[in-house]
């Protein structure tokens, strides 16, 4: 039974901010976006940040940590992430409170939860990706943005997940023929930068077996389109005959993505 829901709070280049709960806790990955309006999309479900059980941060750049320093002001709640993470993190905002930072390297079990941390390609200190298992019920949920490519290390953290929030950055001919820069093209176009749709959509048509529901997110805003983001991982699944194993959503940076309707009401 997989009691693991997924609400994408933000999702994209000006902020990520995602709640996965299960029926007994609630952890947020990421606080790119303003700590007032992290609480204000919380309590669109009804959800207060003193409800959480924790906060784990992928990596220092802005639109993961934005609203990281309020929130650490305003809330006891444990900040999760590596070392050289916090490190990087606590160069950039030197009066950042600290009492409630705390370190992940590996895994750790809260409650019910177990959380493993594993590492992604990204031109960032030490990014990390994050992978949540309900002891209770062994139902698994993986949140995967801003890798290069796929290494061995992501296949193993997928494996066996029931919700995957999976990397769609860019559609390459429109990042390609976009606005940005050539040295940023080349950035994000690197093994250290963000996955296609094409490359998001060939990673789900290699697993052995597909999760339950896949949220596509991280989109960009100016090299991606949601429909076309949907379009081309549905027609590499359909493509290898897989559409109808799993269900996809596509985030949003401005409203909130459940992994279904359920999700919206977390009264418990």
């Amino acid at each position: 039974m997989n009691d693991l829901q997924v609400v994408m709070l933000a999702s994209g280049s000006k902020g990520n901010a995602a709640l996965i709960s299960s029926s007994r806790q609630r952890f947020l990955v990421d606080i790119g976006i303003s700590c007032r309006e992290l609480t204000k999309r919380m309590k669109e479900i009804s959800v207060s940040p003193e409800e959480l059980d924790g906060v784990f941060i992928t990596h220092e750049h802005i639109d993961h940590v934005r609203g990281l320093e309020t929130f650490l002001k305003k809330y006891q709640v444990p900040v999760y992430s590596s070392m050289h993470t916090w490190r990087a993190i606590l160069g950039k905002y030197t009066a950042m409170e600290r009492k409630n930072c705390r370190l992940i390297e590996g895994g750790l079990l809260c409650g019910d939860m177990r959380i493993e941390s594993f590492a992604i390609p990204h031109d960032a200190a030490d990014p990390h990706g994050y992978s949540f298992t309900s002891q209770a019920s062994g139902a698994k949920c993986t949140y995967l943005t801003d890798a290069g490519f796929i290494t061995d290390t992501i296949r193993e953290a997928v494996a066996g997940s029931d919700t995957l929030v999976l990397e769609a950055n860019h559609d390459v001919e429109m990042l390609k023929n976009g606005p940005y820069p050539q040295v940023l093209k080349q950035r994000i176009l690197s093994t250290r930068g963000h996955l296609s749709n094409n490359t998001a959509g060939m990673f789900l048509a290699s697993l052995a077996k597909l999760p339950e529901h896949v949220v596509l997110a991280h989109l960009s805003e100016k090299n991606n389109l949601p429909q076309l983001a949907q379009d081309t991982v549905e027609n590499i699944l359909a493509d290898k005959k897989r559409l109808e194993e799993t269900q996809l959503f596509v985030a949003d940076q401005h409203k909130l993505v459940a992994d279904s309707p359920l999700t919206l009401d977390l009264g418990f």
